[in-house]
Formats: structure tokens, sequence, C-alpha cells
């Protein structure tokens, strides 16, 4: 068995692991060591057969991993980390993988929120949304064209607003690290939405060599409703679409069923599913 996260800021959706070779393993001869802050080490027989990681997230959340081929290494150094660390702790695994899944639940872990990857044309004869106008009053400034201080101010209300309703918790699991108070670490990935002299809205892609990433939509609570954040996945999608790029890939949580709808409205496929799991 393999046990593992993708790993936090790499903005792309495939899981990479290390796997531990297949060998027979003894369970009484195992033992699990925590060897610094942030990983432990399975070792039998003075050979490394398992490990573990731990990291924090932005948000403050603490998040585990486990590389292990054998269900008693996993178990093993499971038990050392619940041992080490304080909850909660949480964990995020592909939904197809149930092998993954169940040796979590075995250490008291709960599916705690789903999170949908999709594929999205970015073809507007695919989308519907080639002849799109932004509303009444509003113009997209492109990617690298916003100003810094109203971009920064801008996100940093969507945060709080965000945070004051559903959570960031309820945001895609995967979030790029950032320094303490910093929350836009590069400007020239956003294109925003102006309504008049306002910042309103906002689109984050990051123009991966595989694959663009569409990392957030976001728009002002007071400007919610006017269709905003569809001009903004319009012009993102379309920007895409004249460099050369058939498709993006975006994540959405499971309980967000106005970015599902929006996705799903221009033709976004859903390609995969994360679930996150949470030990209180």
């Amino acid at each position: 068995m393999n046990t593992t996260h993708s790993t936090s800021g790499t903005g792309d959706h495939a899981v990479a692991a290390t796997r531990i070779s297949a060998t027979r393993i003894s369970a009484t001869r195992i033992s699990a060591t925590r060897i610094s802050d942030t990983q432990w080490h399975a070792v039998e027989d003075d050979r490394v057969v398992g490990r573990g990681d731990a990291s924090r997230r932005p948000d403050g959340r603490l998040f585990i991993s486990v590389d292990a081929w054998h269900d008693a290494v996993f178990d093993r150094i499971a038990d050392a980390m619940l041992t080490d660390l304080p909850t909660p702790l949480y964990t995020v695994v592909d939904e197809t993988d149930h092998d993954s899944r169940s040796a979590w639940e075995r250490a008291g872990f709960a599916a705690a929120r789903r999170e949908w990857g999709y594929l999205v044309p970015t073809d507007p004869q695919a989308t519907g949304l080639g002849s799109l106008r932004p509303p009444s009053g509003v113009t997209i400034v492109p990617a690298g064209e916003a100003e810094e201080g109203p971009l920064r101010a801008l996100d940093r209300v969507i945060r709080d607003e965000v945070e004051a309703a559903a959570g960031w918790r309820t945001m895609p699991a995967e979030v790029l690290p950032r320094p303490a108070g910093t929350t836009v670490i590069d400007p020239s990935k956003y294109a925003v939405a102006r309504h008049f002299d306002q910042y309103v809205g906002l689109v984050r892609v990051a123009p991966l060599t595989r694959q663009p990433r569409i990392g957030l939509i976001a728009v002002r609570a007071d400007s919610h409703r006017r269709g905003i954040a569809r001009a903004l996945l319009a012009h993102a999608l379309g920007s895409l679409h004249r460099s050369g790029t058939a498709s993006a890939w975006a994540e959405v949580s499971e309980s967000n069923a106005a970015a599902t709808a929006l996705f799903e409205s221009v033709g976004a496929r859903r390609a995969a599913g994360t679930l996150e799991l949470v030990r209180r």
C-alpha cells in the first residue's frame, strides 16, 4: 500500500510519491521514530521501510501523510505521529484509493469534505463564452496589469468575507504556501474585475507547463449575482485559448454549489475527486 498526499504549492493535480520497496516485513520488528519536527521513520533491522511527514497549511491546519507499502508499517507510523502531534489532524486521499482511505480510518480519521477536480475547455465554441461581455460598468483588467495595492486590498476583503461565512477551510485543499501576512505572492497571475474605479473580483491562473490551473475565482459579497465571476472565467479561458492551451484544471469543493454550477455550465468535465479526512 502506498499512502500519500499531493505536495502543497506544486499547483499540479498529479499525486507523486516515492514508494518504499515491497519486501518482506515483520510487524514485530518495526519501530517508528520521530527524526525531526515534521518527519518520522519506520525502521526494521536498521532499514527504513516507511516515512511520515507533517506540514502546517497557511490556514493553520496540520496535515500529515504516510508513505508505506505494508499495512503494519503504516499503522506503526500513524500511531507514532498521533502520539506526538496535537489534534485535529488532517490528511488528503484520492477518493478512488480505497486502501489509503481504509488505512486512515483505522487510525481514527473520518471524511470531512470532498473536492472535485475539473478539466475545463478553453475553446469558446465549447464553453459558450465567446460572445459574453462583462456586466454594465464592469471592465476586466488583464493579468499583469492590475494595480498591486488595490489588488492586495481586494484579496484581503474577499478572504475576510469567506472566513466570516463558509470559512477558508472550504476553499481548495491544496493552497499555495504564503509567508505570514502575505496573500498575493505573484500579482502577475491575477486578472481583476473593475466596477468603475473599484476592484470587485479576481481570477488567479497558474501558467503551469502541463496544464494551467485556475486557482481562484472570487467576487466581493456586495457584487455577487451580477455575472462578474462568469465574466472573469470567460476572460481567463479566452486568454488561455488564444495562447494555444486546450484545457485548464480547476478544483472545487463539493459544498460550493455556485462554483460547481459555474464550471459545469461551461462544459467542464469532472475528472478527479479528493477526500479530506480529519481526526479530532
